[in-house]
């Protein structure tokens, strides 16, 4: 990569990217839409790793007035050349600057502890206003506690509002609040169990921050979740509020269609488009159509250094995927069949809850829909009004989801055969129990989830699933016999009295099963699977026609050669 720009992986602070040469993709007409919309209070809600983290770092060095000039790390930007309107405002304000992504320990006194820890750190950086002899001595002292660790629990639910007393009498200019995935301690606390005593924290510290402060020029917040004003936002009328299916600054986070093919040029991979678009595109955000950003550029990194290299899912590597796990889990059958649904490509019209709380996000109710919504995992293709309601359309955006899906989907069934065993399933397959087998099987089929529904592979896979892991047995798929490959063949290997084969069709529907495994025990016949048992001296093959249809009901025959 010696003739490219290096790629900026983890690097989320604004001045090191300009700085050190990193590769950039300009999104700083965000500070002119911030400017031009005049909101007191701004709220983006956008999915993990599409840039907040870079986007506050990048308003953060804009605005603060610091006793180093940063105006120099916009030359050429597109906010330089939008006008003296807005880049007089640089370098013009007080900042306070917080990230809350650290807030994730097991307990509240902890959770609380790393709290303190971010005040304190953010006083600290501004220890040079103590020098003003203007600032009160009560906020003097709370400023020197706070910055020694030494201040009591409850000074510091309104340390914010005391940093900008601070920062607006040393200043005399209005402050900037930004606030970094501010929902992270609450989704934290939802997991662990003390969610009630996060959003009385998280509530109080907003409320003195954000509603009462007189001192407050403007506020930004991010987070994946608008968590319901009633619970964290109580009273703040002044909050403007951008989610992903609003279409102002939807171009600010994530790539574009028109931002990926330029960084394909830029780094000589443009015929890898089509596979970057099938695996990392699929966002939209209000009418923007968007790539992940993090995949966008783990890919490229890789690609430069690799033409062959596959795609794969990075963005899943980065994200708690619990939500899924939970859904997978605890989820009915109706959730279920409604994410098998998704699995085979097609769409949930579900309602969208814009003011959600982690409280009400039961896996069963129309609220999870509305979260993997604002998380990333779905994403919206039409917006329409039903009654008062707004609906979507949602369908899984890439590839790159689709495998967190499979991949949890796949773990969660090997976790289930674990648990609760397949000892009849397999008792009646070496025994000659067709149906005993057929009942097996779709007593699994109706308590699991399936997808691709209408390939043999997957019911290859989940029938070789159920049938590994055998003392005594060796469980093989897709292994050359005769004049083909057997779909699964069981061999018992000590005594050598019994072998298995199975063939697994696909029947078009519930009326075509019979059918379907009479094409199975053809194509045994036809391929003459059963001579090289044979050779092997096993006594006795039983050959199983196993057909499955979309309705989740498997059929069994059985012949029995000796």
């Amino acid at each position: 990569m010696e003739n490219y720009k290096p790629i900026p992986i983890g690097v989320e602070d604004f001045k090191r990217l300009i700085d050190d040469g990193y590769y950039f993709v300009d999104k700083t007409l965000m500070i002119k839409e911030v400017l031009d919309k005049k909101g007191a209070v701004n709220l983006f809600t956008r999915p993990r790793r599409f840039g907040k983290t870079l986007n506050i770092s990048m308003l953060q060095r804009f605005f603060e007035k610091t006793d180093e000039d940063n105006a120099y790390l916009f030359n050429g930007l597109n906010i330089s050349q939008a006008g003296e309107k807005y880049m007089q405002h640089q370098g013009q304000y007080p900042v306070i600057s917080l990230s809350l992504k650290s807030m994730k320990q097991p307990d509240y006194s902890k959770l609380f502890g790393t709290f303190k820890d971010i005040m304190k750190r953010e006083f600290w950086r501004h220890r040079n206003i103590l020098s003003s002899d203007d600032i009160i001595p009560e906020d003097r002292e709370i400023f020197t506690k706070i910055t020694h660790g030494t201040a009591e629990d409850d000074t510091y639910i309104t340390a914010i509002r005391t940093l900008s007393d601070c920062l607006y009498t040393a200043y005399q200019k209005k402050v900037i609040i930004l606030i970094d995935e501010y929902d992270v301690p609450l989704e934290s606390s939802h997991f662990r169990g003390f969610y009630d005593e996060m959003v009385d924290l998280i509530r109080s510290v907003f409320e003195s921050a954000l509603k009462t402060n007189p001192y407050l020029e403007f506020g930004v917040l991010t987070g994946c979740l608008r968590v319901s004003k009633e619970s964290i936002f109580t009273g703040l009328n002044n909050l403007n509020v951008y989610t992903v299916i609003n279409n102002d600054f939807s171009h600010c986070f994530g790539f574009t269609q028109q931002e990926v093919e330029k960084i394909a040029d830029d780094f000589g991979i443009q015929a890898k488009l089509p596979e970057m678009k099938e695996w990392y595109d699929g966002y939209r955000f209000g009418k923007t159509e968007i790539y992940n950003p993090w995949s966008i550029l783990k890919y490229v990194q890789s690609a430069v250094s690799d033409e062959e290299c596959p795609s794969q899912s990075y963005w899943s590597n980065t994200s708690s995927n619990d939500i899924i796990h939970e859904l997978v889990i605890n989820g009915n059958e109706e959730t279920h069949s409604q994410i098998e649904a998704l699995m085979n490509g097609e769409s949930l019209s579900k309602p969208i809850y814009e003011d959600i709380t982690y409280r009400n996000i039961n896996i069963n109710t129309d609220y999870i829909w509305s979260f993997l919504l604002f998380t990333g995992y779905l994403k919206p293709i039409r917006l329409f009004k039903k009654n008062i309601l707004t609906y979507a359309e949602l369908v899984i955006p890439n590839m790159e989801v689709q495998t967190v899906y499979q991949t949890t989907i796949m773990q969660w069934f090997d976790e289930k055969i674990r648990t609760n065993g397949t000892d009849d399933l397999f008792k009646a397959v070496i025994s000659g129990d067709a149906k005993g087998f057929e009942k097996e099987v779709n007593n699994w089929l109706v308590s699991s989830i399936s997808y691709q529904d209408n390939y043999e592979s997957f019911y290859h896979g989940f029938l070789a699933g159920l049938l590994l892991g055998k003392r005594g047995y060796r469980v093989e798929s897709n292994r050359e016999n005769g004049k083909g490959r057997t779909d699964i063949t069981i061999y018992e290997f000590q005594r050598r009295t019994v072998a298995i084969v199975i063939e697994v069709k696909i029947a078009k529907d519930f009326g075509d099963l019979d059918a379907a495994c009479d094409r199975a025990m053809k194509q045994i016949a036809e391929k003459k699977y059963v001579a090289n048992l044979k050779q092997q001296y096993y006594k006795k093959v039983l050959k199983y026609g196993v057909a499955f249809c979309s309705e989740k009901v498997c059929r069994v025959k059985l012949e029995v050669e000796e």
